[in-house]
């Protein structure tokens, strides 16, 4: 076999298997972690809402009403926080123990603000059902810790951090 020969076919060889793995690159499903949300969660919990109760079209005009101003109030709840944290911190400067067992107690009353602002959502939710979605709604209620994140499928790591 001549050196010709021999060249033309690993550069055949080799044009092929570059051929296969940019195909499969191109070809196969990205992994999950790049594809995005799942279709159901890119508007929150709306959709999955509305798919339970089976809302008709004037109930998920009247929900989305309840939506902003749920959304209005858990901002400004949250921004109250973020305000109240940071001078909770600053306090580490003058070490002042009277002003942080205030601030905290400030924070803990403006979260418990929130959880009952979720708890009065729902609530608006449930008057907003029509008899027969009730049903439904108890159904609703077995997934609502999904919405906020209480739910957890793997134990968070224990250990300490750098």
């Amino acid at each position: 076999m001549t050196k010709l020969k021999l060249l033309s076919i690993a550069v055949v060889g080799l044009l092929i298997l570059n051929l296969c793995i940019v195909g499969f690159l191109f070809l196969r499903k990205p992994p999950a972690r790049l594809q995005g949300p799942p279709p159901s969660e890119i508007d929150g919990p709306r959709n999955r809402i509305v798919e339970i109760l089976h809302l008709d079209h004037e109930q998920v005009l009247e929900y989305e009403k309840l939506i902003d101003q749920h959304k209005n109030t858990i901002k400004l709840l949250n921004d109250s926080i973020s305000v109240t944290k940071s001078n909770l911190y600053h306090t580490l400067i003058g070490e002042n123990l009277i002003a942080k067992d205030s601030l905290v107690n400030k924070i803990a009353s403006l979260q418990k603000e929130i959880e009952n602002a979720h708890y009065d959502h729902f609530s608006k939710i449930k008057k907003l059902c029509k008899p027969e979605q009730l049903e439904y709604f108890t159904e609703l209620t077995a997934e609502l810790s999904n919405f906020f994140g209480l739910a957890r499928s793997t134990p968070q790591p224990q250990g300490r951090r750098p």
